[in-house]
């Protein structure tokens, strides 16, 4: 299956090409949407080729989300220990973003690798604003410790006037519990069938050190308490549990990421799903009509209309043929 990739790979293109070439560009004003409905806007002028203008906006937050001034809790803190003296925030915002921040590109580290991994990092800004608060309680279960403010369910946005929930009551584990939905009914069908199935392969012999995992059609007993229109959700609930071993070191950035985008990750492969069934069926059914075209015998093909002419049946093959020509 494919993971998604954290950094934003239009942001991370636009920052190298910039880099490369700092005296040679033209002014640049660019806007991007991603999934989930996270946008971007990249600005460079020529008057100062050496300073980016970065804004982001993110999904809109659900009544049970809690945002302080526009963004997630910690993500201040994210952004200045993640972007140190490169990154000035904006206050306020530029309008319609929740953050805008001043890149300075002469303050990038002069040693290749470095300049390289901290671009990647401007470029994953998703991942440094949305997931602070996740982190965060993250970091804390990895010192199996629990911070005195966040010791009860927390929502957490992930997609527009969506959020999933952590409930990190315990020192050595952290649950983590989605409501599924999903408009078209066809995607319910195939999202249900994917994590029951999702379920069913965590139980394999190669799996013993992942997170638990958890399907149900009806919400947890952990999220008792939560608002009522949290608690809607046509494909069911999907619950991990996360202990200190899965946040241990380098895994830390890459779990933060996976719960991050767990939905994202669903519905990405539930439409490469139904794509490849269509594909599937239509094929199947161009091999059902060139059987019945080579059952036919050539004196049924031929046949006469109202007039008297004769004409004779196109097969599939031949049909393609003409209409190309």
């Amino acid at each position: 299956m494919i993971l998604l990739q954290s950094p934003s790979r239009f942001l991370l293109q636009i920052l190298q090409d910039r880099l490369l070439s700092p005296d040679k560009g033209v002014d640049l004003d660019c806007h991007s949407v991603e999934f989930d409905d996270v946008r971007y806007h990249i600005q460079f002028s020529m008057r100062n080729p050496h300073v980016v203008v970065l804004s982001v906006s993110l999904p809109i937050p659900p009544p049970e989300a809690i945002f302080f001034d526009g963004l997630p809790f910690g993500a201040i803190e994210a952004i200045k220990a993640a972007y140190g003296a490169v990154a000035q925030i904006l206050d306020p915002p530029k309008d319609g973003y929740n953050l805008t921040m001043k890149l300075n590109l002469l303050k990038l580290p002069s040693d290749e690798e470095q300049r390289q991994a901290l671009l990647v990092k401007i470029a994953s800004v998703r991942e440094v604003v949305l997931g602070a608060p996740l982190r965060f309680v993250l970091k804390n279960l990895a010192t199996k410790t629990v911070a005195p403010e966040m010791d009860q369910l927390i929502a957490l946005v992930h997609r527009p006037k969506e959020s999933f929930f952590l409930l990190p009551q315990q020192a050595e584990k952290v649950t983590v519990i989605y409501p599924m939905r999903f408009q078209d009914s066809t995607d319910i069908v195939l999202a249900t069938s994917f994590l029951q199935e999702l379920i069913e392969s965590r139980r394999t012999a190669g799996l013993n050190n992942a997170p638990s995992c958890m399907w149900s059609p009806s919400p947890p007993l952990e999220l008792k308490g939560a608002p009522a229109q949290a608690l809607t959700a046509n494909a069911g609930f999907v619950t991990f549990v996360i202990f200190p071993r899965h946040v241990e070191g380098k895994k830390l950035d890459r779990n933060v990421w996976s719960l991050l985008t767990f939905h994202a990750y669903v519905s990405y492969h539930v439409k490469c799903s139904e794509g490849f069934m269509h594909t599937r069926m239509r094929r199947r059914v161009e091999s059902l009509i060139q059987a019945l075209d080579r059952a036919k015998p050539e004196s049924e093909k031929s046949k006469k209309s109202v007039s008297g002419k004769s004409f004779k049946r196109l097969s599939l093959n031949e049909a393609h043929s003409n209409s190309n020509s």
